[in-house]
């Protein structure tokens, strides 16, 4: 039981350190060079494009354990048996989309925004939906 046992949290720990190693892979994205990219000359012109840079990751592990008289039966029937068992898992993603370009030169400095018409499209689409949500509640609210 103690080998077992012993074994159980060697996995965990190998997991974890697997966890880490993810996750700092995942975070290695989101640093100033990714959302600043190299300047790039053109004539009397320097132009830098800027990036939103969005990470996510969520990971988890458990370990358990219980006794008894007899030992689980080999059919998937619960038993009243004794062991030790862990388990663990994770994921993560990392996203990034160009939000303005940089313009430096004999004129001064110009920022032009990179215009995503599928969120303007979304926002559109979702206030619409609110408008409609909300006038129907008050012809309902009128009607009472």
């Amino acid at each position: 039981m103690a080998e077992l046992f012993d074994n159980v949290v060697t996995t965990a720990v190998q997991n974890q350190e697997q966890a880490a190693e993810v996750m700092n892979k995942l975070l290695s994205v989101a640093h100033a060079d990714s959302v600043f990219a190299e300047p790039v000359a053109a004539g009397d012109y320097t132009i830098i494009t800027a990036s939103e840079v969005s990470v996510g990751a969520g990971f988890g592990f458990g370990l358990g354990g219980g006794s008894g008289s007899e030992p689980a039966t080999g059919d998937g029937a619960p038993g009243e048996g004794s062991g030790v068992g862990g388990g663990g898992g994770g994921g993560g993603a990392s996203m990034g989309r160009p939000v303005a370009v940089i313009s430096v030169g004999p004129d001064g400095v110009q920022v032009e925004p990179v215009v995503d018409p599928t969120k303007i499209a979304l926002a559109f689409l979702t206030m619409l939906g609110s408008i409609f949500v909300m006038g129907r509640k008050i012809r309902q609210a009128a009607k009472s």
